[in-house]
This record gives C-alpha cells, sequence and structure tokens, in this order.
C-alpha cells in the first residue's frame, strides 16, 4: 500500500506526549496521520483540507472544545459521514452522553488501550489487521 492509499487520521490533541504517542502508534498501524494541536487548528483544518478517513478528537482543547469541533465538522461539506472518535479524560456521564448527541460516533477514556483505540479505529475505517 502506497501512503497515498492509506487512511487518514485527523489527530485532535493538545497534549504534545499523547499526540506524538498516537501519532507513533498510528503510522505503526499503517495510517496516515494530520495533526492539530489545538481547537482553531483543527477548525482550520475541517474548513480547508480534504476529510480524512476518521477523526480522533480530545475534548478539552484551547481555543474551541472538542464537542464544538464536532458540530462544525458535521456541518462541513464532504465532513458529515467521517467517523469521531472522541479520546478525552472526561469520564462523566454527561459528557459521553453530550459528546455523541454532538455527533461522535465513539469515546474512549484516557488513558487508553493501544490495541483497543487500534481496533475501533479499523471498525470504523474497514481496515483489517
Amino acid at each position: 500500500m502506497t501512503s497515498a492509499t492509506l487512511p487518514s487520521v485527523l489527530v485532535v490533541e493538545d497534549d504534545d506526549h499523547i499526540a506524538h504517542l498516537l501519532t507513533f502508534m498510528l503510522e505503526r498501524g499503517q495510517y496516515r496521520v494530520h495533526q492539530a494541536r489545538d481547537g482553531r487548528a483543527a477548525k482550520q483544518f475541517i474548513e480547508t483540507e480534504s476529510a480524512p478517513s476518521v477523526v480522533l478528537l480530545d475534548v478539552m482543547l484551547p481555543y474551541i472544545d472538542g464537542f464544538e469541533l464536532v458540530r462544525l465538522l458535521r456541518a462541513q461539506p464532504g465532513w458529515q459521514k467521517v467517523p469521531v472518535i472522541m479520546l478525552t479524560a472526561k469520564t462523566q456521564e454527561q459528557d459521553i452522553v453530550r459528546a455523541l448527541d454532538a455527533g461522535a460516533n465513539d469515546y474512549i477514556v484516557k488513558p487508553f488501550q493501544p490495541n483497543e483505540l487500534l481496533a475501533r479505529l479499523r471498525r470504523l475505517t474497514q481496515v483489517t489487521p
């Protein structure tokens, strides 16, 4: 598979360590990775770039939070059906419900299990291990 045919993931994560870990893990799992380090950068990517295969989205971000970003990308032409996995430390039921109601497809609580995250990504992107 060439890099152009690999499924792509937009990782929206403001913690440098987690962003680095996700990038490493995803690239090893045969994904092309795009990063946005805050809500403003994610909004710009959503408004100007082609939709990726899937979005991994933190909730607590500088400038624009993950809940608002889900609503924004669901309204963006070409992005409506992109699977979104919220990846966050927020564990309250109300946060999970709010994310799913906003349009997220899945919700994973940090700290996450790498193999579980990859399995969920494969399910949403139809990639076989």
